[in-house]
Parts: C-alpha cells; sequence; structure tokens
C-alpha cells in the first residue's frame, strides 16, 4: 500500500488554482460527510472553537476520506503531544492557531516530522496514517506528505510575520480575521478599515516571501478581493452559519 498523497500540499505549490475550502465547526461526521460532497477543495475540521476532540476528529476524518476533498486540522492549539495524536489518525494538513514567532513554528515544523528532521513520535504501528503498518514505507515518506499552516492573528505574529514565513517547513500562513481585528482593538469588526489594511498588508508579505496565503470570510464579495490579493487557500463558509441561515430563512417564509 502506498501513502496517501497531500494534494493540498502539492496544490499550494503549483500556484495553478486557488483552493477554495470550508469551515466545518459542528463536530459531527454525517454534517462533515454531506460537506464533503459539495465539490469544495478543502474542509476545516476545526478543534479550536468547536467541541471536537481527537475521538470526534478521527470520525469526522473516516467520514471525509472517500471524497475527493482534502481535510485540514485545526487543533485547540500547538502542544506537540497533540500534534502526534493527530498525524497518527491520518491528519497530514494542519493549521495551527495563535502562532506569533519564528521559533513556535520552528517547533510545530519539528512536531510534523520524524527524526532526524523532527522530533514526531514514532508508532505507526499502532496508527490509522500508516494503516498499521500496511502502507510500505510510511515512516520514510511520511515527512513528505505533512503540511503545515500557521495562523497569524495578534500584533506579535504581524510583527514577526517576515521572520514566521522564512521558517523552512512552514507551507501557508492563514490571517485570522477575528482574533486580529479584536488585537487591533476593533473586536467583532473585521472588515474595520484599520484591520483591512492590516491584512492586505499581511497577504502582500506573505506572498513576496513565497509561501502560501489563506483566509476566511463569509462575504462573497470580501472572498474575491481576498483572492484577487493572491490567496491561494480561502475558506468561504461556516457549516453552521449555512445551517442558521438557511433554517431561518425557511422559518421566516412561513411566519
Amino acid at each position: 500500500m502506498e501513502i496517501k498523497k497531500n494534494t493540498f500540499k502539492a496544490a499550494l505549490q503549483s500556484g495553478e488554482r486557488a483552493q477554495i475550502g470550508l469551515w466545518l465547526g459542528l463536530a459531527d461526521p454525517i454534517c462533515a460527510e454531506i460537506c464533503a460532497g459539495a465539490g469544495f477543495d478543502w474542509l476545516l475540521i476545526d478543534g479550536e472553537h468547536a467541541p471536537n476532540d481527537v475521538r470526534s476528529i478521527l470520525a469526522q476524518l473516516q467520514a471525509l476520506a472517500p471524497h475527493p476533498v482534502h481535510p485540514i486540522v485545526r487543533p485547540v492549539s500547538g502542544d506537540v503531544q497533540l500534534i502526534k495524536q493527530l498525524l497518527d489518525i491520518g491528519a497530514q494538513t494542519l493549521l495551527v492557531p495563535m502562532v506569533e514567532s519564528a521559533e513556535q513554528a520552528k517547533l510545530l515544523v519539528a512536531a510534523m516530522r520524524y527524526p532526524p528532521a523532527g522530533i514526531r513520535g514514532v508508532g505507526a504501528a499502532l496508527a490509522r496514517a500508516s494503516q498499521w503498518n500496511r502502507v510500505h514505507n510510511y515512516l520514510h515518506e511520511a515527512n513528505h506528505q505533512m503540511c503545515l499552516l500557521v495562523q497569524v492573528e495578534t500584533r506579535a505574529g504581524l510583527d514577526n510575520l517576515d521572520a514566521i514565513a522564512a521558517v523552512e517547513g512552514v507551507d501557508g500562513i492563514f490571517i485570522g480575521p477575528s482574533d486580529l481585528s479584536a488585537a487591533l482593538g476593533h473586536l467583532g469588526k473585521p472588515g474595520h478599515p484599520d484591520v483591512q489594511r492590516a491584512i492586505e498588508n499581511a497577504i502582500g508579505r506573505i506572498r513576496a516571501s513565497g509561501r502560501a496565503a489563506g483566509i476566511l470570510t463569509t462575504d462573497d464579495a470580501q472572498a474575491h478581493h481576498y483572492l484577487s490579493l493572491g490567496c491561494t487557500f480561502v475558506a468561504v463558509g461556516l457549516d453552521g452559519n449555512l445551517l442558521m441561515r438557511a433554517t431561518q430563512d425557511l422559518a421566516a417564509k412561513f411566519k
């Protein structure tokens, strides 16, 4: 059995077409499976703000596996031991929140790689990622399929953005509009001109570094704007938000 190729990472490297994604926050494998057939390039399983744990993330990874969509997992933090578990259950791409320094980024790179290139613990015989050692040469090929996306969403992160982008092994940098707006003094207002200027500046710096730039927005016009600025991976909606709007609109038609 051959190792699963990380098509998302390959797409970022080629830069031929922006990758369009959707956020999964409902923490349910059936909802994830429904979204998997919608036609998105990637789906983000959120472990930071959604009620997910390792087992519920595993269930969603299994639900997505038969579909031509790439799963990305966002852990609650960049904890090295948690990263080890997420990689072992089959995640190949992680989006790590609140990255503020090159040193932090370097630790995350190491956490996603086996020695001698990194510090990932070796337990492939117990891992879904290696199909319990059915994947030929998994230990020697896994490092090449790992994709690290780091989330910059604070003043410190912006200040250190160029240094973070220079870290070898960081594949993409994702701007977090909600936390960034709070950090800049505009809580709940990611569309504020100050926040938007900071985001546009950050996207330009990320592109200049050669890394892929990503962001999330539920506003169609804003999504197209970010794509025009050169964002390579953009989430254009959230599953819970879509359900909330659809049910609210339906109820309003009859009341």
